[in-house]
């Protein structure tokens, strides 16, 4: 068990025995004032942002800047950052379907165009284990694997053959041997290597969702919900009044940061 699986659990166990408290408080650390549309954690604890004047800007954990990006709007508008690798980091467009591939120097290493593909519905993007990208083709349900310089190396069979419905994955993830698709109106599906359907789990309407370690967060409502893949139980826990304001959260072991409306703040749980 990875050590950050071991204190969310820790975490968990601690916070309700805690019955007399209506929720738990993390501890504000930091905060950058500005205004930003969207905002990712990475694997290493650093995050990007996208201002409102259209610059991605990057931080480290203790929000300190480390690069800049300008030329996003040349782009089109970025809609989704995946950074599982610290090496690189994909922006992805929904309208212009580019996914842009960005050093560690925030230089741009290829830039994707998905319609020469003839891939022209996707929602969202992922790095995969062996440095490719993962796609889900709504138009076709499929689940596509694409090369860093832009070649179909795989593609599923039509999913919806073994779903009997059609999914719209909003996120994507390469975790632990097996591909993760979240569809917030449908739940968790979970594929193998090769686009075989493993189970479906239906965690319906979360939002903020991602991985930290091997256990699947996210939250609906005032709640912060924890699902750890094998587990017949969610985890369920009440954030403060405060973050249900917030346009956003990124989860981690040690706190969480949340993106408000001129603001992103940085927090540490509090025992």
């Amino acid at each position: 068990m990875s050590k950050s699986i071991i204190f969310l659990v820790i975490f968990f166990i601690t916070a309700h025995a805690a019955v007399c408290q209506d929720y738990l408080q993390p501890k504000l650390i930091k905060k950058i004032d500005g205004s930003f549309s969207y905002f990712k954690r990475d694997e290493s604890g650093n995050f990007f942002a996208i201002t409102n004047a259209g610059q991605l800007k990057k931080y480290n954990a203790t929000l300190d800047s480390m690069g800049v990006f300008n030329d996003i709007r040349s782009f089109g508008s970025v809609d989704y950052i995946t950074s599982n690798n610290s090496l690189r980091t994909l922006l992805f467009s929904k309208q212009f379907r580019i996914i842009l591939i960005l050093d560690r120097l925030m230089q741009v290493v290829n830039k994707i165009n998905l319609s020469k593909l003839q891939v022209f519905q996707v929602q969202a993007v992922t790095q995969s284990y062996d440095n490719n990208i993962w796609v889900f083709d709504e138009q076709e349900s499929k689940l596509k694997k694409i090369s860093e310089t832009g070649k179909l190396i795989f593609e599923s069979a039509d999913l919806r053959l073994a779903l009997s419905d059609v999914i719209q994955p909003v996120s994507i993830f390469d975790q632990s041997g097996f591909v993760y698709l979240y569809d917030p109106s449908k739940g968790l599906f979970i594929f193998d290597y090769y686009g075989a359907l493993k189970s479906k789990i239906a965690l319906i309407g979360w939002t903020n969702v991602q991985f930290v370690g091997n256990a699947f967060l996210g939250t609906k409502g005032s709640n912060l919900l924890i699902y750890t893949p094998g587990s017949p139980n969610i985890k369920e826990m009440k954030i403060p009044e405060e973050l249900t304001h917030a346009k956003s959260l990124q989860y981690s072991s040690q706190g969480c940061m949340a993106l408000f409306e001129n603001s992103i703040h940085s927090y540490q749980w509090s025992k």
